[in-house]
């Protein structure tokens, strides 16, 4: 009996693969081709108006979200502190509140200033340009200065426990705004992507050099201890200078190795020419 041929069997060398096919023009032109034709054709126009009103709304859209983002935490903060939590604040501690100083940092700024004012007084007597002042007058002019100057290191206190309320309510109001705008991020998400993925490489390396450099380099630390000191003094702490020393000599070099970390592997899957430039400029 004889048996049929089993297709598995056949020559297949004669079978062009699909990868080495080609058409009457190679690839490249005609997809040139079929560009130029897509820019000619009568919904050219059209479609380039609609995309460049899409990128319009986009851009407005995205700057719009930024500018609340800034905006919104700024009014809370400064409307609830002066329409809500300063008379709240002033009401409780009244002027008859013994403490005067919320730390020592306070109580030692404001003693320095009262001796300075002590010391300035007997300078400007021993020179003679005010007339000869006894121990009872320098002693009454430093009392009326202790006074002055506790009227207001009182209200810069009740300044600063303001701050402190009136930072958790803008900071709850900032939630709340990126809670409710799911779309806006999703907007400024993409339109960040396109700057990103608009710049040059060369600009690429660049902002991340400098950005790293600024918060993670080597000049980084005297910022992080202005940013620190402020930061603490806003809440009405003390600036400990050991625990800043520690801060910055560890969290700084935690950051530039998580940012290495995520800028190799994000540039070495996305943009390969970026990461090279990058390691050029950085060695140079």
């Amino acid at each position: 009996m004889n048996k049929q041929p089993d297709p598995s069997n056949r020559d297949l060398t004669g079978v062009q693969p699909l990868s080495q096919k080609k058409g009457a023009l190679p690839r490249s032109i005609a997809r040139t081709i079929h560009k130029l034709k897509a820019d000619f054709s009568p919904q050219a126009e059209e479609q380039f108006v609609r995309e460049f009103r899409i990128s319009r709304n986009k851009t407005r859209a995205a700057l719009r979200f930024l500018l609340l983002l800034v905006i919104v935490p700024l009014l809370t903060h400064n409307l609830s502190k002066l329409l809500l939590v300063s008379p709240i604040v002033e009401r409780m501690r009244g002027e008859n509140t013994p403490q005067i100083f919320l730390n020592y940092a306070m109580e030692e700024e404001a003693l320095s200033e009262l001796k300075k004012f002590e010391k300035k007084l007997r300078f400007q007597s021993l020179l003679h340009q005010e007339p000869s002042l006894s121990a009872e007058i320098i002693e009454e002019k430093v009392k009326e200065k202790a006074i002055e100057i506790a009227k207001e290191f009182r209200e810069k206190s009740n300044s600063t426990i303001s701050n402190v309320f009136a930072n958790l309510i803008s900071l709850i109001a900032f939630a709340v705004v990126v809670a409710t705008s799911r779309r806006e991020i999703a907007i400024l998400k993409s339109f960040i992507d396109e700057i990103v993925y608009g710049i040059s490489d060369s600009a690429k390396a660049f902002l991340i050099i400098m950005s790293t450099d600024i918060f993670v380099g080597f000049h980084s630390p005297d910022g992080w201890e202005v940013i620190l000191e402020g930061v603490t003094e806003s809440f009405g702490l003390p600036a400990n200078r050991s625990a800043i020393f520690i801060f910055i000599a560890t969290v700084p070099v935690i950051l530039n190795s998580i940012f290495k970390y995520l800028i190799f592997n994000y540039l070495s899957r996305m943009s390969p020419s970026s990461l090279a430039t990058m390691k050029e400029m950085d060695d140079s």
